[in-house]
């Protein structure tokens, strides 16, 4: 069996949990922050599980996961 490639996109991005739960991060936190409340900014910078509909295809841009 051939090597399968990683998308290196995908890698930089997600990151699978021990449990095989995919974790990523919030966005909307990059610039234009001065009109957002602190408790806003303070809880997009907590990482986040993804939605349960997008996992199976994630998980298969990251076959070595």
């Amino acid at each position: 069996m051939p090597k399968i490639k990683t998308n290196r996109a995908a890698k930089k991005r997600f990151t699978l949990t021990a449990t095989g739960k995919v974790k990523r991060r919030h966005g909307y936190l990059r610039h234009i922050n001065t009109h957002m409340t602190s408790k806003r900014k303070r809880h997009l910078r907590q990482p986040t599980l993804v939605d349960k509909a997008d996992e199976r295809n994630i998980k298969r841009l990251l076959p070595y996961g």
